[in-house]
C-alpha cells in the first residue's frame, strides 16, 4: 500500500487545494501536441470530492528547452515545471474540476516556470 503525502495550496482564486502526485507515464496527446509525459494529480477543494488532474510535458517542449540550454531537464526539474503549471492553474482557474482537469506546459510555459524555479 502506497501511502502518498496530501499538500496543501492557496490559489489566487481563494480556494485552498489539496493534493497528492499520483504518477506519470508516457501519453499521447492531441496530434498537434504529439508525445507527452502525463503527470497525474488527485486534487481536491473541500475534501469532499476528489478529481484527477493531468498536466502534459509535452516532449517537444523538453526538447526545444534542452536545444536553448545545451542539456536535458532532470526528472526533478520536469516535475517542478508540472507542479508550478499545476499552481498556476490554481491561481488563475475559477472551477478546477470543470475547467482545469487538462493543463499542457508549452515550450513558452516551460520557460517561464523554470526561470521562476531559477533553473537555467
Amino acid at each position: 500500500m502506497t501511502i502518498r503525502r496530501m499538500k496543501t495550496y492557496t490559489g489566487g482564486q481563494g480556494y485552498v487545494y489539496q493534493y497528492y502526485f499520483v504518477g506519470k507515464r508516457l501519453a499521447m496527446t492531441n496530434p498537434s501536441r504529439g508525445v507527452a509525459t502525463e503527470y497525474v494529480f488527485d486534487v481536491t477543494s473541500d475534501r469532499k470530492t476528489t478529481f484527477a488532474v493531468s498536466v502534459f510535458l509535452t516532449e517537444e517542449a523538453a526538447d526545444q528547452w534542452a536545444a536553448n540550454h545545451r542539456r536535458a531537464l532532470t526528472d526533478a526539474e520536469q516535475y517542478g515545471a508540472v507542479k508550478m503549471r499545476l499552481f498556476q492553474a490554481f491561481d488563475e482557474i475559477e472551477n478546477m474540476m470543470a475547467d482545469g482537469r487538462q493543463l499542457a506546459v508549452n515550450g513558452a510555459t516551460l520557460e517561464q516556470v523554470l526561470a521562476t524555479l531559477g533553473v537555467e
